[in-house]
């Protein structure tokens, strides 16, 4: 297990079902590897949300909002949109040859995104975070893996304007076998 994931399994007791993913398959289909820490966080937690604010996206849920591949083409888009038509200029992190931006988690209530930093050279281990306000041009990047980024968000080591409603007191997860089936 990733040691990232591990500290969090910690702070936030994960669900007992989970399991792993079959992640060549995942990963064939969204045409990227994936870093191992976010592979550990799903093998371990599945999709939700942790502390009512940070809903992890996993590969083939049942909610097209919440999944992984759904959402890579969503954003993709919408990015493109916004990038081409409105006033919002790219992230200058994008200005590099071969980076893009792909989905790992969603904001809840605020239409706020995170996304990896990718490029198209490195090791999926070598992407950091970026944090997209959503409604706004904001955008916050954090150079650290995306579990990482979880962990020092709800344990209030790293803060984020975006994520203005965390860190809590007393953390939780939500699976989305959990919510999606109330």
């Amino acid at each position: 297990m990733h040691p990232d994931v591990e500290q969090l399994t910690r702070i936030v007791p994960p669900p007992a079902e989970p399991g792993p993913r079959a992640w060549p398959e995942v990963e064939a289909r969204l045409g990227t590897a994936l870093p191992e820490d976010f592979k550990d966080l799903v093998d371990t937690y599945g999709g939700g949300v942790f502390d009512e604010t940070i809903w992890v996206l996993e590969p083939d849920c049942a909610d097209r909002d919440y999944d992984l591949l759904a959402m890579k083409e969503e954003r993709a888009e919408v990015l493109a949109r916004l990038w081409e038509i409105a006033p919002e200029p790219r992230p200058v992190q994008l200005e590099a040859a071969g980076a893009s931006l792909l989905p790992f988690a969603y904001i809840e209530g605020t239409g706020a995104y995170l996304y990896w930093l990718t490029s198209k050279d490195g090791r999926p281990e070598d992407w950091t975070v970026l944090a997209n306000a959503g409604r706004g041009p904001e955008r916050e990047h954090h150079p650290v893996q995306s579990t990482q980024f979880i962990l020092s968000v709800i344990t209030g080591e790293i803060h984020s304007e975006i994520l203005y409603n965390l860190p809590v007191e007393d953390h939780t997860f939500d699976s989305n076998d959990d919510i999606l089936e109330a």
